[in-house]
Formats: C-alpha cells, structure tokens, sequence
C-alpha cells in the first residue's frame, strides 16, 4: 500500500434494511478501476460504515476486492465503538482482500489520549495490514493532539493520518508543523475536497477525497496538476469544482454523491435512514453544477 495520491471513497449502496446493493456497489466501483488512481477507500464516512453490519461491511469488501483486483489498492475503514469490534473488523478486511485499513476513533463515551492510543495500537496489531489513522473531528468529536500522533506513528504498521482541514491557520503551516514532529516516510493527508488543492500544493502525500469517488477523471486531473506543482492548472480545475465544494459545504458531502449517484445512473439508493435524500430543487442545482464536470 502507498499513500500517496487520489484515495477515492466511494458511497457503499444499500437497501433500506441495511443490505448492500452489490450489482450497485460493483458499478460504482468499476468507474475506479483505474491504475492511475492511488486507492479506494472502501467504508470510509462516504462509504457509511457505521450503518453497516460487520457481515454487510465484509460483503462490500469482497465485491470491492474482486471487483478492483490488482489495478488500484484498496483500503477498508474498521471504525467500531469497541475495540475487539474493531479488530475483528481488521482481520475480516485483511482475509477479504483488503491492503490496509483505515480507523476513526468511533466512541460514545469520550476518549482520553491514552485510550486512543491504546485503541489504535491494538487495531494495528489485529492484522498484517498497513493502517491509516483518519482524523475526522467534525464527526467524531475526537482531537488528536500532535504528542498522540507523535506516539502513534511509533507503532508498527500505523504509516499514514488523514487529517481534516486545519480550523485556524494555513494547510502549508499545519503540515509544516507535522512534518517536523514525525518520520519521514509517515504519509500525511488531508480530507476536506475543498481546501485539498492547496494541500497537495503544500506537498501533503494524499488527497482523501469524496468527489474522486463518483467523478474520478477529474480529481485525478487536479491531483496529477498539484502533484507535478502546476499551481495555476490545479487551481484553474479547483475552479470548475467550486459549484459543487458549495453545496459539499451547504448540505454535507454525503448528501449531494448520493444525489449525483441516481442522476449518474450508477443506484437508485438513498442514504441510510434517519439520514434524508436532499430536496428536488437542491437535486436540480446538484445536476447543474455536475453537468459541465462531464464534458
């Protein structure tokens, strides 16, 4: 597994009772199979994993692995409440196919620093697999302080953090700041569509990105201009992107794919309930900010 790149996390259809949508879920992904494309990253938020049984996440696994084979590395999130879940996860992912893993820190009872270390040392040693921490405050409500991190980037098989957007200050700073504190070779990333253009551009290793997912052509146009330094063309296709970062902003990124995934043909699924299928209105903006993205 390298973690470098477009990660593109798709969404993981399925039925209203929870069952995954395999003839769906085999579309979706056949748009990704493509070696240019760093990974996949399978049951990450995007993928809706907490909705998920362990038998159905394992099911969306083996279709992704089947389905990818050996043109794109594929990484499964294993996020669970409890650690043993978790774990268990990690293995089901590692026997299914899966090339790393990737772990929020899922709780209902707020985590301290040392049970998240504590938590994620013993995902990491559940498999042979290389893990990626996801840093994902705005949903979990879990911050890693740099001294964690730090820690973590000890263990043996934790390679890579997807980290959010910073709240304050700029995305050359923040990965600045980390890259002076951990090894050389740990793959930092960001997430956040909107602001990855300037993070490529700063030289973090990944862009953990939604819309690579469900229009993959053009994240990997922007990814290879940043990567390759040509500031003015990944800014020029962040540009044309801009529609779409607003509604990702208005209405939550997971809305606005589910959207794009009935009007691209590829499911009729919604998102999972209580989560709710955006307005028509908003579904016809959706479609005009889509719409020049495919030409």
């Amino acid at each position: 597994m390298n973690f470098t790149g477009l990660s593109a996390f798709p969404i993981t259809p399925a039925t209203g009772d929870g069952r995954v949508q395999t003839d769906a879920l085999v579309r979706v992904l056949e748009q990704l199979r493509r070696p240019d494309l760093g990974s996949v990253g399978l049951l990450g938020s995007t993928g809706t994993f907490a909705y998920l049984t362990r038998a159905e996440r394992r099911r969306a696994v083996s279709v992704a692995a089947d389905v990818l084979g050996s043109s794109v590395s594929l990484m499964v999130g294993v996020g669970a409440l409890r650690t043993d879940e978790a774990c268990a996860l990690a293995r089901d992912a590692a026997e299914a196919g899966a090339n790393a893993v990737l772990l929020p820190a899922v709780s209902y009872t707020p985590l301290t620093q040392d049970e998240a270390y504590a938590h994620y040392s013993a995902v990491a040693t559940a498999s042979d697999l290389p893990l990626c921490i996801y840093n994902n405050p705005s949903t979990t409500h879990f911050n890693f302080d740099v001294a964690l991190i730090q820690r973590l980037a000890q263990v043996p098989r934790i390679a890579a953090i997807k980290m959010p957007l910073p709240a304050q200050g700029s995305l050359a700073s923040d990965l600045a700041r980390l890259r002076s504190t951990l090894p050389a070779d740990f793959a930092i990333g960001y997430s956040g569509d909107w602001g990855c253009a300037e993070a490529l551009l700063a030289g973090a290793n990944t862009w953990y990105s939604v819309i690579g997912g469900i229009l993959p052509e053009i994240a990997l146009r922007l990814t290879a201009a940043a990567m390759a330094g040509n500031a003015a063309e990944a800014r020029r296709i962040d540009e044309e992107l801009a529609p779409l970062w607003a509604l990702f902003k208005a209405h939550g990124s997971l809305r606005v794919v589910y959207a794009m995934a009935r009007q691209m043909g590829l499911t009729d699924c919604d998102p999972p309930r209580p989560i709710l299928p955006l307005d028509d209105e908003t579904c016809r903006e959706i479609a005009a900010a889509t719409e020049p993205l495919a030409r």
